[in-house]
């Protein structure tokens, strides 16, 4: 029992969603939605660690799942690749409103490119602090897509990020959680710029915030 239990407090906050990817391809290499949507949950746990630094975040990454999962749902025969959803959606001419299930993995897709960003901000970068590399994850992702008010907003709320140091040992992991984050971010990554391929190529990668 002693040593299961050491076992799980050792696990980074990663782990769960690193075991998880490999499931998200078909045998074809089809992004599946169900996995796919499985992975991007089991991130908000860490999420949840940042406080309300990151709560514009959590309701956005939240929301966006459960929009795409109700569609998902209504068919779970005929929706279960990932694109196929945005595929009826244009097909339908819906797929560029602010409430389509296309614009919710847009912005799904983006969010989670800030939250990759950030981590590997936090794994090549040991001397930054919590704010340094939010703000310049939110640079290089979020930011060009948002208004002036929604980016003012934001950036203030990366100021209430926890210290660095606190917010690492909550992750847990010990020694591990370096690799964890690295291995986490290369393997999640490439789904997400695949995402962003396909959303391209049907002219819908461009959508700013309503």
């Amino acid at each position: 029992m002693a040593s299961s239990t050491a076992t799980v407090a050792s696990a980074s906050a990663f782990r769960e969603a690193i075991d998880a990817i490999p499931m998200v391809r078909s045998p074809s290499g089809d992004i599946l939605t169900k996995q796919f949507l499985d992975v991007c949950r089991l991130v908000l746990p860490v999420i949840d660690k940042f406080g309300s630094a990151m709560a514009m975040v959590k309701s956005d990454i939240g929301g966006n799942i459960a929009r795409l999962e109700t569609r998902y749902n209504e068919d779970t025969s005929g929706l279960y690749l990932l694109y196929d959803i945005v595929r009826r959606e244009v097909d339908e001419k819906t797929a560029k409103g602010s409430k389509s299930c296309s614009n919710g993995l847009l912005w799904l897709t983006r969010a989670m490119d800030f939250l990759m960003n950030l981590f590997d901000n936090l794994f090549r970068h040991p001397d930054w602090t919590m704010t340094q590399a939010s703000t310049e994850a939110y640079a290089a992702t979020l930011k060009k897509y948002h208004g002036w008010i929604a980016s003012g907003a934001f950036t203030m709320a990366m100021k209430l990020t926890p210290e660095r140091k606190k917010f690492m040992e909550m992750l847990g992991g010990g020694e591990s959680l370096s690799s964890d984050i690295e291995k986490f971010v290369s393997s999640f990554s490439p789904l997400l710029l695949e995402n962003h391929q396909f959303l391209k190529s049907v002219g819908l990668d461009d959508m700013k915030a309503a």
